[in-house]
């Protein structure tokens, strides 16, 4: 059974830094993408970042191209979201993704989900 479980979650005032974790299991890690998306109040789902896990390639959404910085720890099963320079309209609720064939960082192209983790920057 696929798990994606996320961590990391809080309230961080703008500027600030938070580290999300996406803990998997249940799956070979090395043959998925895991991304990072996130669902703001009234808006849809969005792709923040996404990781191949074989390969290590990357993607971003422009909105968090040079803040945000996704990562892989493949001993741990384990993705990793460094979110710095905080932005208010970073706030949402944050999901780790996983898909064994996704070449894009769409929501509607993963299959599993976990989750969610609060994320909720004051300003």
């Amino acid at each position: 059974e696929v798990q994606l479980v996320e961590s990391g979650g809080g309230l961080v005032q703008a500027g600030g830094s938070l580290r999300l974790s996406c803990a998997a299991s249940g799956f070979t890690f090395d043959d998925y993408a895991i991304g990072w998306f996130r669902q703001a109040p009234g808006k849809e789902r969005e792709g923040v970042s996404c990781i191949s896990s074989s390969d290590g390639s990357t993607d971003y959404a422009d909105s968090v191209k040079g803040r945000f910085t996704i990562s892989s720890d493949n001993a741990k099963n384990t993705v990793y979201l460094q979110m710095n320079s905080l932005k208010p309209e970073d706030t949402a609720v944050y999901y780790c993704a996983a898909d064994p064939g996704s070449g894009r960082c769409l929501p509607a192209d993963f299959g599993f989900w976990g989750q969610g983790t609060q994320v909720t920057v004051s300003s």
